[in-house]
C-alpha cells in the first residue's frame, strides 16, 4: 500500500506540471490577448478622438459656413457664385427675389441668361476669369422692373490656388439712376430757369439803370431848383430885413413886414418839397459827430424869438442836466425835427406858450436815450385825425391849410427823420386846449470834442478889425452879405469865384472867408480843397450852402471848411459862426501843418496806438504783427482806390475802401477819416455825387500815408527796444 501511494505521486506532480505548463500557456496567450486588446483601445481611443476633433472641426466650419451665409443674406444686394462654365452654383435670397426664382431652379442655369444684354454680361463674365475680378460694370438684370445694377466680381480659388468659380455682387443702383436722371433734368430746369432769370435780371437792370437814371435826373434837377429858388429868397428877405431896421413909415414897414412873412412862409414851402423829395428817393442820409445838444437846442430855438414875440407867446425851455455833455449823432437831422415841430407849434397857437422839453430816460456805458418834446396851447387836434397827420400831404382838417398855411408835409417828414434813426414818435392832443409831440432818439456817448459850435450872440459894434473874404458870384447876394458884415462893422471883399478867391488870398490876408458852394469856373468844394492841400491855409472858411443836406456837410467837412450857413442867412448866426471861429482856435478836420525849428511844414501826429496797445496787452510781438500788416495791406489798397476812382469802377472802389475802414480804428486814426471812407462807400454805391468823391479819396490817401510813415517809425521803436532787452 504505502508502495502504491509513493508511485501515484509523481504522477499526479507530472499531470500537475502539465497542467501548470498548459496554464501557463493559457497565462501567456491571455496576457498576448489583453496587450492587443490594449492595443487596440488605444488606437480606438485615436480613433476616438479624430472623430471628435473632426466634428468640432465640421461644426466650426458649419457656424462659419452659416455666418458667412448670414452676412451674404444680410446683403441687399443680388449675389451668386457661377463656375468656370458661367452655370450658378449658389446665390442668395435677394438674388432669388428679383428673378422670382427657386434656389433650385437657379443652380446649374448660365448666369448670362438673367441679363438684357446676354453678350454684355458674358463678356464681364470672360473678363472676371481672366483679371480675376470687375468693378463696377453696368448691367440690366431681366426681372419685372428691369433693375440696373453695378457688376462687381471677384474669382475664388481651392488650397492649390487652382480657380473653382466666381462670386458676383450686383448693386441695385436703379434709385440711384432715377436721381441722376431727376438731377439731370433739374439741372436742364434750373439752366432754362437761370437762362429766362439772366434775362429777367437783364430787363431788370436795364429798368433799374433807366429808374437810376431818372433819379439821378430828379437828384440834379431838385439841387439847381434849389440853389435857383433859394438864391433870390436869400436876396429878398436878407434885405427885407436889412430895410426892415432903416427908418421907415408905418405903411412901409406894414408892407415890407407882409414881404418877409411871404418871404418866410415861401421858404418853409421850398424846404418841405425838396426834404420829401430826399425822402421819397431814399437819399437822406444820417451822420455820426459829435456836439452838444444844450448848445445845439439853445441855438436852433433862437431862430424862433422874433416870431415868437410877434405872436405874444412865451417859449419855455426844460433841459435835463443829466443829459452827457457831447453826444454823438446827426445834429442837422435834429435840428430839422424840432424846427418843424416848433414851427407847428408857433403857427397853431395864438396864445399861451410853448414849451420845448429834452430829458433823459435812461444810459448805460454806449449811449443815452433822450426824449424830445413840444407842448404848445394851440387849437389841438381831434382824436379822430391823430392818426393821419404824419401821412404826407395830410392836415387836421380841409381848412388847416387856408386859415394857417403850409403844406402838411412837416409832420410827414419828421417821422421820416425819427424813424429810420431807430426812434419813435407820438403825438397827444386835445381840441383848444393844445398838442404834444414827443419822439425819442438814442445818442452814442464820447469823450472826444463836440465839432465847433457857437452860441448865438448880440451884435457888438465894438469888435472891429475882421477881414472877411466873401466868395459869391450872385450879384444881390453878394450886395447882402456887403450889407450884413457892413452893419457888423467888418472889413469886407468880394471874389465872384473860387479862381478869383485864391488869387486875393495871394496877395492880401483875411481873417474868415465866407464860401458859396455852387460857383462857375471853380466851386466851393474845389477852392477849399486848393486852400487846404496846395496853399496849406488853416484861415477859417464857412460854407454858405442854399441846400443843407448831409452829404453836402460832410463834403464840406472833407475838403476843410470849418462850418456852413444855410440860406437865408440869419444874421445872428452869421455873426456868431464869424466870432467863434476868428475869435477861438481854429479846428481843421483835415492834416494839419505845424513849424518845426528848421521853418519847415511838419504834420501832426495822426495815430494813436492806446486801442492797439490795449487789445495787445503791450505785447511787442503781437503790436509789430499788426503795424506790419497794415503797412504790408494799406499801399496796395491805396493804389486800388486811386485806381477804381479814376476807371470809375464803383464796385472796386468801394471794395477797398470797405477794407481800409477797420484800421482806421485799430490804429487810432480820428474816425472823422473813417466817417469819409464810409460817405466814399455811398457816393460808390449810389453814383450819386460822385463829384465830390475825388476829394475824399485824396483825403484818405495822404492820411494813410502819413499813418503808414507813423507806424514804421513805430515799427523800428518797437523793434530796437525789443532788442535791447
Amino acid at each position: 500500500m504505502p508502495t502504491k501511494n509513493l508511485s501515484f505521486k509523481p504522477e499526479r506532480k507530472k499531470k500537475r506540471a502539465a497542467e501548470l505548463s498548459i496554464a501557463n500557456k493559457e497565462l501567456v496567450f491571455q496576457t498576448g490577448e489583453k496587450k492587443k486588446r490594449a492595443a487596440e483601445l488605444i488606437i480606438a481611443d485615436k480613433e476616438l478622438a479624430f472623430q471628435n476633433e473632426e466634428k468640432e472641426k465640421r461644426a466650426a466650419e458649419l457656424i462659419v459656413a452659416n455666418y458667412a451665409r448670414s452676412l451674404i443674406e444680410a446683403s441687399r444686394d443680388p449675389l451668386v457664385t457661377i463656375s468656370n462654365e458661367g452655370k450658378i452654383t449658389d446665390m442668395n435670397k435677394a438674388f432669388a427675389n428679383i428673378t422670382e426664382m427657386t434656389h433650385e431652379k437657379l443652380t446649374g442655369t448660365d448666369f448670362f441668361d438673367y441679363f438684357t444684354d446676354s453678350q454684355k454680361a458674358r463678356e464681364v463674365y470672360q473678363e472676371v476669369f481672366a483679371k480675376g475680378f470687375v468693378v463696377d460694370y453696368p448691367l440690366t438684370i431681366r426681372d419685372g422692373k428691369l433693375t440696373d445694377v453695378l457688376f462687381n466680381g471677384s474669382v475664388y480659388k481651392d488650397e492649390k490656388g487652382n480657380v473653382l468659380g466666381a462670386v458676383v455682387v450686383a448693386r441695385d443702383v436703379t434709385e440711384q439712376k432715377r436721381i441722376e436722371k431727376e438731377m439731370l433734368e433739374a439741372k436742364v430746369f434750373a439752366e432754362l430757369a437761370t437762362a429766362i432769370a439772366e434775362e429777367e435780371k437783364s430787363k431788370a437792370q436795364s429798368a433799374a439803370l433807366i429808374a437810376e437814371n431818372a433819379v439821378k435826373a430828379k437828384q440834379q434837377f431838385l439841387s439847381n431848383m434849389s440853389h435857383e429858388i433859394r438864391t433870390p429868397m436869400n436876396a429878398i428877405i436878407g434885405f427885407t430885413k436889412v430895410v426892415l431896421k432903416t427908418d421907415l413909415s408905418a405903411k412901409q414897414k406894414e408892407y415890407l413886414t407882409a414881404i418877409k412873412m411871404s418871404g418866410d412862409a415861401l421858404i418853409v414851402l421850398i424846404n418841405d418839397i425838396l426834404d420829401l423829395a430826399k425822402v421819397d428817393a431814399g437819399k437822406m442820409l444820417f451822420e455820426q459827430t459829435p456836439f452838444k445838444m444844450a448848445l445845439s437846442i439853445s441855438a436852433m430855438l433862437h431862430l424862433f424869438e422874433t416870431k415868437i414875440q410877434e405872436k405874444n407867446l412865451e417859449l419855455v425851455k426844460e433841459y435835463d442836466n443829466k443829459i452827457p455833455e457831447v453826444l454823438v449823432g446827426d445834429p442837422v437831422r435834429l435840428h430839422q425835427i424840432i424846427l418843424n415841430l416848433v414851427s407847428n407849434a408857433v403857427k397853431f397857437t395864438t396864445e399861451g406858450k410853448i414849451t420845448v422839453s429834452v430829458r433823459l430816460l435812461n444810459e448805460d456805458e454806449e449811449k443815452a436815450t433822450i426824449e424830445f418834446a413840444v407842448t404848445d396851447t394851440g387849437i389841438g387836434i381831434a382824436e379822430s385825425k391823430l392818426e393821419d397827420i404824419f401821412e404826407t400831404f395830410r392836415q387836421a382838417t380841409s381848412g388847416t391849410s387856408r386859415i394857417y398855411g403850409g403844406t402838411g408835409l412837416g409832420l410827414s417828414i419828421v417821422k421820416q427823420l425819427v424813424e429810420p434813426q431807430g426812434g419813435s414818435i407820438n403825438v397827444k392832443s386835445k381840441i383848444g386846449k393844445g398838442s404834444t409831440f414827443s419822439f425819442k432818439l438814442s445818442f452814442l456817448k464820447t469823450k472826444a470834442e463836440a465839432e465847433l459850435e457857437t452860441e448865438v450872440v448880440e451884435l457888438d459894434t465894438e469888435i472891429k478889425n475882421i477881414k472877411v473874404l466873401v466868395v459869391e458870384d450872385i450879384a444881390l447876394n453878394q450886395l447882402l452879405m456887403k450889407t450884413l458884415l457892413d452893419d457888423f462893422g467888418f472889413e469886407r471883399d468880394i471874389a465872384t469865384n473860387g479862381k478869383i478867391a485864391i488869387e486875393k488870398l495871394q496877395n492880401k490876408s483875411y481873417d474868415i472867408i465866407l464860401m458859396d458852394l455852387q460857383m462857375p469856373e471853380m466851386n466851393g468844394f474845389e477852392a477849399t480843397e486848393y486852400i487846404r492841400n496846395k496853399m496849406n491855409s488853416k484861415i477859417p472858411i464857412i460854407a454858405l450852402t442854399a441846400d443843407v443836406t448831409t452829404v453836402d456837410l460832410a463834403k464840406c467837412k472833407a475838403v476843410g471848411m470849418n462850418d456852413y450857413i444855410a440860406k437865408p442867412v440869419d444874421e445872428r448866426i452869421l455873426y456868431s459862426k464869424i466870432l467863434g471861429l476868428v475869435k477861438k482856435p481854429v479846428i481843421i478836420k483835415t492834416d494839419e501843418h505845424k513849424e518845426n525849428g528848421n521853418g519847415k511844414s511838419k504834420k501832426s501826429k495822426c495815430i494813436d496806438l492806446d486801442y492797439l496797445i490795449h487789445r495787445t496787452k503791450s505785447d511787442p510781438t503781437l503790436m509789430m504783427e499788426m503795424i506790419s500788416l497794415y503797412l504790408e495791406q494799406t499801399p496796395p489798397l491805396i493804389s486800388a482806390m486811386k485806381k477804381s476812382l479814376h476807371d470809375k469802377d464803383w464796385k472796386l472802389l468801394y471794395a477797398a475802401v470797405h477794407k481800409m475802414i477797420p484800421s482806421f480804428s485799430i490804429m487810432g486814426i480820428s474816425t472823422d477819416f473813417e466817417n469819409m471812407a464810409k460817405q466814399v462807400q455811398e457816393y460808390a454805391s449810389t453814383q450819386l455825387q460822385t463829384d465830390g468823391i475825388p476829394a475824399l479819396v485824396l483825403q484818405l490817401e495822404d492820411v494813410c500815408a502819413q499813418a503808414c510813415m507813423e507806424l514804421q517809425e513805430e515799427f523800428n521803436m518797437i523793434k530796437n527796444t525789443k532788442n535791447e532787452k
